[in-house]
């Protein structure tokens, strides 16, 4: 047994860090340098027969042998497109295995996967393609309807260059499987190094819109290293339910390949049949965001009933970890990590004495760790720091936003807006954000983003979103609007302000509660809206319209 968190001297935690940190080091010596093509066919030659990938609610599989050949295929048919090194090509695809294949492909010729949410309005969807300048479009039959509808059309994104997966159904547009015809499978040649973009991935900001995070073929080599890593032994079968246009399945199918398992992919997050696929599938490694973790404790799912032998539980809370542990019978992993870096800190595989103690660990492979202040001045032991990150394969920086980085670099260290505390032993516990993030289950919504879209209606003068605690998702959208001088909330009612916001946000970003206030709380000095005023009412739903129970609290 362990000993509880409590019982663990000065002493001990800190021959604990000294041991865990020696064996990074030898973790980041034996590193071999690897772009994702090569990892792709290697893994063809050492488990060729092996299955790669199960998009098991679709009845698609394949194996490391065919991936590499479909791969191989997919490439040779976007070059006779037309698509050379360093093209973007926007993919707007829902979880089908021909999402990872297209990746592959695309890693291979050394252009630049854009990832679209399938959830995108044809606005959004405008500004992530424009944004990249984007040549080439992949986009499945089920958002076809959507990207006809994006005004203005991409001016770089010549429309007979956009190919959909799927059936026609009396479209003209050109689909993946013409282009396969007749296409062989040999490997493709083309001069790929780590340092090359592979993804321009879009996330949340502050600044209004998303931003795209330039990642590089050693970012994901190293990212699944750090997973890899954080896995302490090879699993056959993992799990992940998410959409793969985030950046944590894209990890997570990299990390199974270092492994040799099978990437079992499910549609979406699903809080009621996540267990299910969990039995169904003998799965040994997943993530448990926290609403599945309550969700299976609220039904009293029996752990002992499947093959989970390990889980990252980063965002769980420490209750919820103990918990979880409990009852699967698993050893879990904390950490912290972001887009922008991967992992920046990792709780060791041979520090589960910590499991439960709700730190999120010490620095990860190739990752180091600072907390600073404000004034750019290291912050004390103890006490509460921004974190910054440096180290091999981190994002090289937000595409086409020059001021941004200048503003979240220093020199080779990136500001990631979080707050962190580090103990006298060096282990770190997350605290906060300083960026205006609401997250939504497992969504990261921008404030600025919404209140730049709900201000865009003629009555309002000026509007704040901000979140408000939720048992099921985590966090929902509440905006406060303040309307011009006049005017009262008869003038304009909240079908119309949740119209709007749908027409123009994605649907987890509409705001479920909307409340009007006479004036919003400003500062007398500079006239900044104070949003913490807001977020620390006692009441937060009093006063507001639910959209989801159409009612006023």
């Amino acid at each position: 047994m362990t000993a509880p968190l409590t019982e663990l001297t000065h002493a001990r935690r800190k021959e604990l860090v000294v041991r865990a940190l020696s064996n990074i080091e030898a973790l980041e010596s034996a590193y071999e340098t690897i772009t994702i093509g090569q990892l792709v066919s290697m893994r063809a030659r050492t488990h060729g027969p092996t299955i790669a990938i199960d998009v098991f609610e679709r009845g698609q599989r394949a194996t490391y042998s065919e991936i590499s050949r479909l791969s191989n295929k997919y490439a040779h048919a976007l070059r006779a497109c037309g698509v050379r090194k360093r093209d973007r090509i926007g993919v707007l695809l829902p979880n089908r295995i021909e999402f990872p294949i297209l990746w592959f492909a695309i890693a291979k010729l050394g252009a630049v996967m854009v990832p679209i949410n399938m959830r995108y309005t044809p606005r959004e969807i405008e500004y992530v393609l424009s944004d990249t300048q984007a040549k080439f479009a992949v986009v499945d039959e089920s958002a076809w309807t959507a990207i006809s509808a994006v005004e203005p059309w991409p001016r770089d994104l010549a429309k007979e260059r956009v190919i959909l997966v799927g059936q026609p159904s009396g479209r003209t547009a050109t689909t993946l499987d013409e282009l396969l015809k007749g296409v062989d499978d040999s490997l493709i040649e083309e001069d790929i190094q780590p340092d090359d973009l592979l993804n321009i991935q879009y996330t949340s900001g502050t600044t209004g819109f998303p931003k795209g995070c330039m990642l590089t073929h050693d970012y994901w080599a190293v990212r699944s290293y750090q997973g890899a890593c954080g896995d302490g032994r090879p699993y056959q079968r993992y799990l992940s339910a998410q959409f793969f246009f985030y950046a944590d399945p894209q990890e997570h199918l990299l990390k199974s390949y270092r492994q040799g398992g099978t990437f079992y992919l499910a549609p979406s997050i699903s809080s009621t049949r996540f267990i299910g696929w969990v039995r169904q599938h003998r799965i040994e490694w997943c993530f448990f965001p926290e609403p599945i973790a309550r969700q299976a404790e609220a039904a009293d799912e029996d752990g002992s009933s499947t093959c989970l032998q390990k889980s990252l539980t980063w965002g769980c809370s420490p209750d919820t970890v103990r918990k979880l542990r409990k009852r699967f019978r698993i050893r879990t992993q904390d950490a912290y990590g972001m887009t922008e870096i991967g992992f920046g800190t990792q709780m060791p595989n041979d520090l589960d004495e910590m499991a439960e103690s709700g730190s999120v660990g010490i620095r990860a492979p190739f990752r180091h760790v600072r907390l600073m202040n404000e004034n750019g001045t290291p912050t004390p032991v103890g006490e509460v720091g921004e974190l910054w990150v440096s180290g091999r394969g981190i994002l090289k920086g937000y595409w086409n936003r020059p001021e941004l980085n200048a503003a979240l670099f220093e020199g080779e260290w990136f500001k990631t807006g979080d707050l962190l505390r580090r103990d006298e032993a060096g282990f770190h516990w997350f605290v906060g954000r300083t960026k205006e993030i609401i997250r939504r289950s497992g969504e990261s919504i921008a404030a600025r983003e919404v209140e730049a879209v709900i201000r865009e209606i003629p009555e309002i003068a000026d509007v704040v979103a901000v979140p408000v605690r939720d048992m099921k998702r985590g966090e929902e959208v509440k905006v406060y609007v303040e309307l011009r001088e006049g005017l009262t909330p008869a003038d304009l009612s909240v079908d119309r302000i949740l119209q709007h916001a749908r027409a123009n946000l994605a649907v987890f970003k509409v705001p479920r509660y909307i409340a009007f206030v006479p004036m919003l709380p400003r500062t007398s000095s500079s006239s900044a809206l104070m949003k913490r005023e807001l977020m620390a009412v006692s009441d937060p739903l009093a006063g507001a319209y639910d959209a989801e129970k159409k009612r006023w609290g």
